[in-house]
């Protein structure tokens, strides 16, 4: 019966360290079918999610919120407990080789030491007696510390990864409305003529969709990481781009296009990847562009003197433009469905502030006019 405990230890405990390494060090996506992580999110994400919706807006953003922190707490929980139950079987399967004062030796002693020897207590009142149980004592000691030393190193990179995709987020809002949208985007870019700003700002998010494609995949926990604003996510930033990308490829002209293009692949390649990471499989998205809301979105690109190819011809901007779409909305839809994300629409539903123009303390503003008058009809 030791034996087979000491055995059931050993792939326990090795099951634990390979799902650590996996989880911190390795620096690539894991396709392995069984993973503690992978369960561990599996069964607590659904539970919370289902929750949500019997809060009300506000809380219910923020009971969100607490997942992604909280779950690697937990989780971290979950290995060093892991850990110490592997050791004590270890230790149980010795034969019990401690001195304890005051207790005989049992499993629960065992459990005991594991637990002070992991956490390097050096409390002194249970001692190994058997060159087994010493070995067994040195190597949970060297596990323990080396543990530690990790998870210390893990938060950093984790939150530095977070900041990194917030502050570009952040800067959308003022580029793109709040939440973010296609036609904001582009109609807030009238003035860009020659194209050459649209197509910096393209890069840009060519640049971060790649961030967020590796780290994402290398911590898919930061996918569970909201933003700060509950109009605002990184998949809703990611959705806007792509269909940003997707708009000037089919309607406009000019130096822009090919930078459009070269984001749009990176950006799509990113929701496609993680999509597989979660194991979301592409799903049809309920209606994002209809055919009135594509009439909508003329209207406010050719408010801003952005005139898209005629939609009805065959060779127009309306079927290139659903063609597109079906190259990534399946993939965004069933993300959001996942992560309980609201995808954000093409065009702004009505006129509202940005998160920039509006606090606690009073109304929204209003940006002036180039002769020092307030805008009345919108906010740029």
């Amino acid at each position: 019966m030791r034996w087979v405990v000491g055995v059931v230890g050993i792939a326990l405990l090795a099951t634990v360290l390979w799902d650590a390494f996996e989880t911190i060090i390795l620096p690539r996506r894991v396709s392995g079918r069984f993973r503690l992580t992978k369960f561990f999110y599996r069964a607590t994400w659904r539970p919370w999610r289902a929750v949500a919706p019997l809060l009300p807006r506000r809380p219910r953003d923020a009971f969100l919120s607490f997942y992604g922190p909280l779950s690697l707490l937990l989780l971290l929980a979950l290995w060093a407990a892991g850990i110490v139950l592997s050791f004590g079987m270890l230790q149980w399967a010795a034969g019990s080789a401690l001195s304890m004062a005051g207790a005989g030796p049992g499993f629960g002693a065992d459990l005991y030491m594991s637990g002070t020897t992991f956490f390097t207590l050096g409390l002194g009142d249970v001692v190994p007696r058997t060159p087994i149980a010493k070995t067994v004592t040195v190597i949970e000691s060297g596990t323990g510390f080396a543990f530690l030393a990790l998870v210390i190193g893990y938060f950093p990179v984790i939150y530095q990864a977070f900041s990194r995709r917030e502050m570009a987020i952040s800067l959308l809002d003022a580029r793109a409305g709040s939440p973010p949208t296609a036609g904001e985007l582009l109609w807030r870019y009238r003035w860009d003529e020659d194209g050459h700003a649209l197509s910096e700002l393209l890069r840009e998010w060519e640049h971060w969709a790649a961030d967020v494609l590796e780290s994402h995949l290398s911590y898919p926990a930061l996918a569970y990481f909201r933003s700060q604003h509950y109009n605002q996510s990184w998949l809703g930033a990611l959705t806007t781009i792509l269909d940003a990308s997707a708009l000037v490829m089919v309607g406009l002209e000019g130096s822009c296009v090919e930078q459009a293009r070269l984001t749009f692949a990176m950006a799509r390649h990113a929701v496609v990847d993680l999509a597989q990471v979660f194991n979301t499989p592409p799903r049809e998205p309920a209606q994002r562009l209809s055919d009135a809301e594509f009439s909508r979105l003329q209207a406010r690109l050719a408010e801003g003197g952005l005139k898209l190819r005629d939609a009805g011809d065959a060779t127009g901007a309306a079927p290139q433009l659903a063609e597109l779409r079906r190259m990534y909305e399946p993939y965004v839809a069933a993300l959001a469905r996942h992560l309980a994300v609201t995808l954000p629409p093409w065009v702004r539903q009505g006129e509202r502030p940005d998160n920039w123009q509006t606090s606690a303390w009073e109304g929204p503003k209003r940006l002036p006019r180039p002769g020092g008058s307030p805008a009345t009809d919108d906010h740029f």
